[in-house]
């Protein structure tokens, strides 16, 4: 049986219907649909002359504003309905746009309602053309953007809060690094010292440490070291290395022992289930004769080998071998050796935040340890002030490669002539 049944109505249609009339209704319906949806859409919808004179709006902006349709249509211009700044960008940039492109999308504009308020919207306007092409009206879509408008402004507000945050942060690390570090070196006669710190991140206080300090009998004692990790954690570990060096120090200053007092108190305070170390190189300092020398001892905990510029220019890294790391083992291996720097001898120390700073010229895409020497060699002869200022000037170079923490501490013995001139 066809669809239509019997005589060619078609099912559900009242019994009296003619053939025809369902589709006079589908039409009806559809013209009555589309007149609805152009009056209550979720978006206002606007027709203006070219000018911009109101022709017609739908009942969803009159009511966003509170007007009634007889209080806009040919009385009110669409510039009218416009806070004083968005009539100003609307003359200067939003109208002059549409007449030359025909068409603007999404532009941030504010509505003022019949009550005063200010209503955020989108604006999306589209000029009609007619088959000659010339322009006849202006169309006019406006979003809502009252919940966009919160979401910014409550999203700005998160944004410098968090940057506040981020600011106190910054503070209060710096403050956390400075106390890591000894304010001033020691002044040690007869020798030119010199350090330096490069922080790598603002963000996190690094673990890298050093300092210098007299100790009995015109002895001197110094340590440069690296904690594994960064931030708190990282930090408590330095301040805990700094000070049981200088503790150690005081009972028994030989390196080596110096080196296994901090390895047993780390063995002891972290031995759970977050286990903290650190790479250490401490060393003493003792004048040695007449001629301005001075007598180094130095033991390492699995720390880079320090570098020695000769007077004569040679430059060749000072072995540690075998040394192990700080904290890992109850009875960690402490390697030592030890140098004399005679007039013109510069002794560097340096953290790995230096080596393994990342490089584009270099093969493993690290700056590295051959690097550095070439770098020494080339710089040898020099001062501990040079010396260390050469290698802030490589940081920088470096630049966003260096993502770790750098601390570098520099030993000079000074020749008869550069003393007088210092």
């Amino acid at each position: 049986m066809s669809a239509t049944g019997h005589g060619g109505r078609s099912e559900g249609s009242p019994p009296n219907a003619r053939p025809g009339d369902d589709q006079a209704m589908f039409s009806a319906l559809l013209e009555d649909s589309v007149e609805d949806l152009y009056e209550h859409a979720p978006c206002g919808y606007l027709s203006t002359t070219l000018d911009g004179r109101i022709a017609k709006i739908n009942r969803t902006l009159l009511d966003w504003l509170g007007y009634e349709n007889s209080d806009l249509v040919g009385r009110k211009d669409f510039a009218d309905l416009l806070t004083v700044g968005s009539r100003l960008h609307h003359e200067t940039h939003f109208g002059p746009l549409l007449r030359m492109q025909g068409e603007v999308s999404g532009i941030a504009l504010e509505l003022q309602t019949a009550g005063g308020d200010r209503l955020p919207v989108l604006v999306t306007s589209v000029m009609r053309r007619g088959s000659d092409g010339q322009p006849l009206l202006i169309r006019t879509t406006v979003v809502d953007a009252r919940d966009r408008r919160t979401y910014e402004t409550e999203l700005l507000r998160a944004r410098q809060e968090s940057d506040r945050e981020r600011e106190r942060l910054k503070r209060l690390n710096a403050t956390l690094q400075k106390t890591l570090l000894p304010p001033v070196l020691v002044d040690v006669p007869g020798l030119d010292v010199a350090a330096s710190y490069h922080v790598a991140s603002v963000d996190e206080v690094g673990g890298d440490f050093y300092d210098l300090f007299p100790l009995a009998s015109g002895t001197w004692g110094f340590f440069l070291g690296d904690v594994c990790g960064k931030g708190a954690a990282a930090a408590a570990v330095t301040s805990l290395a700094r000070y049981t060096l200088r503790a150690a120090a005081v009972y028994d200053p030989a390196p080596a022992a110096v080196l296994a007092n901090l390895n047993t108190v780390l063995n002891h305070e972290y031995n759970g289930d977050d286990p903290r170390f650190c790479t250490v190189v401490f060393g003493v300092l003792t004048p040695d004769g007449d001629e301005g020398g001075f007598q180094v001892v130095l033991a390492s905990g699995g720390h880079p080998p320090a570098l020695l510029m000769r007077s004569d220019g040679r430059a060749d890294w000072l072995p540690t071998p075998g040394g192990q790391l700080i904290g890992v083992l109850p009875d960690a291996y402490i390697a030592t050796t030890s140098v004399r720097l005679d007039p013109g001898d510069t002794l560097f120390l340096h953290t790995d935040g230096l080596t393994e700073a990342r490089h584009r010229g270099a093969v493993d895409g690290r700056y590295g340890d051959e690097a550095l020497l070439e770098f020494a060699r080339e710089l040898a002869p020099t001062t501990a002030r040079d010396a260390v200022a050469a290698i802030r000037d490589l940081l920088d170079t470096l630049g966003t490669g260096v993502d770790d923490d750098t601390a570098v501490l520099a030993f000079n013995v000074p020749r008869r002539g550069d003393e007088e001139r210092t």
